[in-house]
């Protein structure tokens, strides 16, 4: 008795036929094409920029005001001690953040009457953050509150961050309102009809679900945030910006300011290439008809 067709056998794929291998071929080929053309074309940008800006008349004082290379060397190590405090400003900020949008989100999404007050509320603290600019935020929060003499005394870093969490804890949450609101009525109908209270409902099925739609709408505030943990320096506290103010007044350059932007981009960097790579993922996914 013989045993069934390959029964037991590795299945092995079929080898691709001769019109597929020119197929990949030929698309290997171009794409190797492309990159030399992009390469190419953007060493030409690049030499065409630079050949401009170095013959105009003020690029010798420019360079020995913004790109002195000995003044960045000597100043690198001061920057870089106060973008550490940026740094733990930035992660304390996103903490307060999450905590406080997600909140706002939550409560503006409430729908029985009885919680219209709350609602109220949290609507008129996302349009008054929203439309104020968060150096002004600052000045009332790194100046005002301390002036009241309720509060004891406390570094310009800590109110800060408290000036940076009221702000951008308005914008995150009317992202998460939206990406709540975007989730079908069914969804929810379903977890309630499973016995899913409505907390439960909101923990497990829709803000799952809403934080996955507009993730790179958060990361990109979360961007926008690093940078403006900058304007702490306002308030007196010695980081990456402030540093680079105190270099530049005692060596009369401004090549600290430009380390401190570099270093700023340099943090900022990876964060901006996921939420490059997020965005991609979900628009494949959109585009084969898969699950957002």
């Amino acid at each position: 008795m013989t045993a069934p067709a390959g029964a037991g056998a590795p299945v092995t794929a079929p080898a691709p036929s001769q019109v597929e291998l020119e197929r990949r071929l030929y698309r290997r080929q171009r794409g190797h094409r492309s990159v030399v053309v992009s390469v190419v074309s953007t060493l030409v940008v690049i030499a065409v920029v630079w050949l401009g800006v170095v013959n105009t008349p003020g690029w010798a004082a420019v360079q020995q005001s913004f790109f002195d290379p000995q003044t960045a060397i000597d100043t690198f190590p001061a920057v870089l001690l106060g973008l550490w405090l940026n740094i733990r400003i930035l992660f304390f900020s996103a903490i307060g953040v999450a905590v406080l949008g997600t909140l706002l989100a939550v409560v503006r999404g409430l729908r029985n009457p009885v919680f219209f007050p709350l609602r109220m509320l949290a609507t008129a603290y996302t349009d008054l953050f929203r439309g104020l600019p968060l150096i002004i935020v600052l000045y009332l929060v790194g100046f005002g509150i301390p002036g009241l003499g309720i509060f004891p005394r406390q570094p310009p870093e800590v109110w800060g961050t408290i000036a940076i969490v009221l702000t951008y804890s308005s914008y995150v949450a009317e992202v998460l309102r939206a990406g709540m609101e975007a989730v079908h009525p069914s969804q929810r109908l379903a977890a309630r009809s499973l016995g899913l209270s409505h907390a439960g409902t909101l923990r497990l099925v829709v803000l799952p679900q809403a934080i996955r739609k507009v993730t790179p709408a958060l990361m990109n505030d979360f961007v926008s945030m690093q940078k403006d943990v900058g304007l702490v320096s306002i308030l007196g506290a010695v980081d990456a910006v402030r540093s680079a103010q105190i270099a530049q007044a005692e060596t009369y350059n401004f090549t600290p300011y430009l380390v401190a932007g570099l270093l700023f981009v340099v943090i900022s960097l990876p964060l901006i290439r996921v939420t490059d790579a997020i965005a991609r993922r979900q628009q494949r996914r959109e585009q084969i008809g898969g699950t957002v």
